[in-house]
């Protein structure tokens, strides 16, 4: 492959891959009921069993 041709696949689809990447991860985050999974695994350290 050359060079040239992987930086344009880079720049268009490679960008495009990582911003919905990004999007899915903010809306995996964000979702219903995900605020108290959060509080949960971040009391795991805590639990004394």
């Amino acid at each position: 492959m050359d060079y040239n041709l992987m930086r344009e696949f880079a720049d268009s689809w490679g960008l495009l891959a990582m911003a919905l990447f990004f999007v899915g991860c903010v809306a995996f985050a964000l979702r219903p009921g995900g605020r108290r999974q959060a509080d949960e695994a971040a009391r795991i350290p805590l639990k004394d069993d």
